[in-house]
């Protein structure tokens, strides 16, 4: 049996019976009654679908179907919806759209922005200044306390440099 086939076997939605199926795909599909779906699942009482959704079983199994519909169904959609919104009249729309193409891809982390990034650059440069400050100070043999004042102006220029390359 390939990989594939037991992770499908193994899926919430998978191992349910074909009425409990369906009862999860209507729902996920949305707009349907308990009166309306009791009869599509052959059940006589539509107190069974209420009863059937408080199951332990029915929350894996609707998000197991959720995502693979998602994924499947609706991922390419998205995207091109994304796509799109690269032309939208709001610079705000199209920023959002950017980034969010930026992060499926990989190359920006959920909690990362361009301005972020180069504040986490300034922070990381003025960590090793103090850093450096403090190797000096000890190979001194300097005991006072130690009272940095840095004058960025010589890593201010190329941060610059480099942010324009």
């Amino acid at each position: 049996m390939s990989k594939k086939q037991d992770g499908a076997r193994n899926d919430p939605f998978s191992s349910l019976t074909k009425a409990q199926q369906t009862l999860v795909i209507l729902d996920f599909e949305g707009g349907h009654s308990n009166k309306e779906i009791a009869p599509k699942l052959g059940l006589k009482n539509e107190t069974t679908v209420s009863h059937w959704r408080k199951r332990s079983w029915y929350e894996p199994a609707f998000n197991a179907y959720a995502s693979k519909t998602v994924r499947g169904k609706y991922k390419s959609l998205a995207l091109r919806t994304l796509i799109d919104l690269l032309d939208a009249r709001s610079e705000m729309v199209r920023l959002q759209a950017a980034t969010s193409i930026l992060k499926l891809s990989g190359m920006l982390s959920d909690n990362s922005t361009p301005e972020l990034d180069k504040a986490k650059v300034r922070k990381a440069n003025a960590e090793a200044d103090i850093a450096e400050q403090k190797a000096q100070q000890l190979s001194n043999n300097v005991t006072d306390d130690l009272t940095i004042n840095i004058v960025r102006n010589d890593r201010s220029i190329k941060n610059e440099e480099a942010d324009n390359n």
